[in-house]
């Protein structure tokens, strides 16, 4: 059996594991139960009624939050000509094209976040996908990281874009903040991730939707969320 320290022991004895708490309760309790000595992220995680095996069902997506994520994103910027100018005046931390893939196949390098590319780069970026697509960072256009508008694309990564992706059990997971972010900068972006789950439902879904919400801190105890987001 996992032995918890005192501290987490102690954040979970605030929280009724029976209960189902307003978004503002679970906001409040998320910050009081963290148990990190730094400041920890705030992952809000929703099981979705999805079928994974149909393809219209498999969720995968970005969204900017409005309260941005706490968090500087090193962006790298896979495109050539007037677009890699563009990448650089929009504060792409790298940019490159031949040279940056060699540079990750050779000499294993990851100082950066996320990666953006035009469409015209990505045959040659699909030979870097066994190493780039375990670690998450293959560019996908669903994400909006294969784009000619590079610009837009830089600008929304910075501000505090997030990814999210059905898992194979129908799961979403996605950063909504900081345990330092107020409580009403992190019931902003909760409204807005979990808005945005509910924008994109598909239309073959049968049944209740959303199963449940919870959030949690980086070593925080989970928190069930109550479904009032559609209301």
């Amino acid at each position: 059996m996992k032995r918890r320290s005192k501290k987490y022991v102690e954040a979970v004895s605030k929280i009724d594991k029976s209960k189902v708490y307003s978004k503002e309760e679970a906001v409040k309790l998320v910050k009081e139960t963290s148990t990190s000595s730094f400041d920890g992220s705030v992952e809000v995680a929703m099981r979705l009624n999805l079928d994974t095996k149909k393809a219209d069902q498999q969720l995968r997506g970005a969204i900017v939050l409005p309260k941005g994520t706490g968090k500087t994103k090193r962006v790298l910027v896979i495109a050539r000509g007037p677009k890699a100018q563009e990448a650089k005046d929009a504060g792409a931390d790298y940019v490159g094209d031949t040279d940056m893939l060699e540079k990750i196949e050779k000499e294993n390098w990851f100082d950066f976040d996320t990666i953006i590319a035009t469409p015209d780069m990505m045959p040659m970026l699909g030979k870097l996908g066994k190493v780039l697509g375990p670690k998450g960072l293959m560019p996908n256009p669903k994400t909006g990281t294969v784009t000619m508008d590079i610009v837009k694309a830089v600008e929304e990564v910075k501000a505090g874009r997030v990814e999210y992706r059905t898992d194979s059990f129908g799961n979403v997971h996605g950063v909504i903040g900081k345990v330092s972010f107020s409580e009403e900068d992190l019931l902003a972006n909760l409204d807005a991730f979990v808005s945005q789950m509910l924008r994109i439902k598909p239309a073959t879904v049968k049944g209740e939707y959303v199963r449940n919400i919870s959030i949690s801190a980086t070593m925080g105890p989970g928190i069930k969320v109550e479904n009032s987001f559609d209301k």
